[in-house]
């Protein structure tokens, strides 16, 4: 099995891909599902935030409140790091969990939904391929103001806020342009997904473990029988 990194920018279409790729029944992980769940109550993540930020970034059900959490960390760069060292590790267990998981399933790939991985770049070493959900400027800047009724300047300043898609486009290994219609894009995932079933590298992956998996065997069964003898 191989990691496949997933990114895409604000108003791309990620979502669009994300969506035919789970029709096709491939093992996707999704980075701010799992940035959600582990700032739930009774995590330890939630536990050290609140230590750390007090209780008033707290809704009254206990829940935090991202918004309150958001405006902290804004306007302080440090508290923003103490942040991410506090839930990155822990969200990278859950990732690795569920990685473990679809390894036993059998399943060829994973896809790893993840966006700000060519922003951050520090997981990109992971993957044996990074995919970018990419669109022209124009259709990106028109999508946004449509779906989050923004003016052109309050849209300009978003995107202008992340790393262009252009930039993220020269660090992917393979593109889903989703400038065009659904049907193009969905297509364009198809053909992909086909190239990934089809790759080999998930058999070298396999005979690695394999060979790990083997090596312990042989090194239990020669010390049960150093102490039986």
């Amino acid at each position: 099995m191989f990691l496949v990194g997933l990114s895409g920018g604000i108003a791309s279409g990620k979502s669009t891909v994300v969506a035919v790729l789970r029709e096709l029944g491939c093992a996707v992980i999704d980075a701010d599902v799992i940035a959600r769940e582990v700032v739930q109550p009774h995590f330890k993540a939630y536990r050290q935030i609140v230590r750390y930020f007090g209780t008033e970034i707290l809704f009254e059900n206990g829940e935090i409140n991202r918004e309150a959490l958001g405006n902290i960390i804004f306007s302080h760069p440090e508290k923003r790091q103490l942040l991410n060292s506090i839930t990155h590790p822990e969200i990278q267990k859950e990732m690795l969990k569920q990685i473990l998981k679809y390894f036993m399933l059998g399943y060829h790939y994973v896809i790893l939904d993840i966006p700000l991985l060519f922003e951050t770049n520090r997981l990109t070493k992971f993957m044996k391929y990074t995919v970018l959900v990419y669109c022209d400027p124009p259709t990106q800047l028109s999508r946004l103001m449509k779906r989050n009724g923004l003016s052109q300047a309050e849209a300009e300043a978003r995107i202008a806020s992340q790393l262009p898609l252009d930039e993220k486009r020269k660090l992917a290994s393979h593109i889903i342009d989703n400038s065009g219609d659904r049907e193009s894009t969905r297509q364009q995932v198809l053909r992909l997904h086909a190239r990934l079933e089809d790759s080999l590298d998930f058999l070298w992956a396999r005979l690695a473990v394999g060979t790990v998996v083997s090596g312990l065997g042989g090194l239990v069964y020669l010390l049960l029988r150093h102490f039986i003898s």
